[in-house]
């Protein structure tokens, strides 16, 4: 840990705080033998704040990306399905798909 004087710190106070946060900590010494250790505070915030990243995407790209996305899905999921028997009831059909999905 750097131990700084009570001088060196009021003069080099920018230098102090960045070896404290490059360091942990830094310990300021006073003439009478009292000491003081300087600690960067953590961040409060959540670890899930980051920095945004600008993509050159608009909202309404992304979407509609999305929503391709999920037409694509339901297309392919459509296309698995059995057809339905024309003597079965469209409430029986459907309740016989649920069954089959789950």
């Amino acid at each position: 840990m750097k131990v700084y004087t009570y001088s060196e710190a009021r003069q080099r106070l920018a230098k102090l705080l960045e070896d404290a946060r490059r360091e942990g900590s830094v310990r300021i010494r006073r003439r009478d033998g009292q000491s003081f250790v300087v600690t960067p505070e953590r961040r409060s915030g959540s670890p899930l704040d980051v920095e945004t990243v600008d993509l050159g995407v608009t909202t309404e790209e992304i979407v509609e990306a999305v929503r391709e996305s999920r037409r694509g899905r339901l297309a392919a999921r459509l296309a698995e399905l059995e057809p339905i028997d024309p003597g079965e009831s469209s409430v029986e059909a459907v309740r016989a798909e649920r069954e089959a999905i789950e």
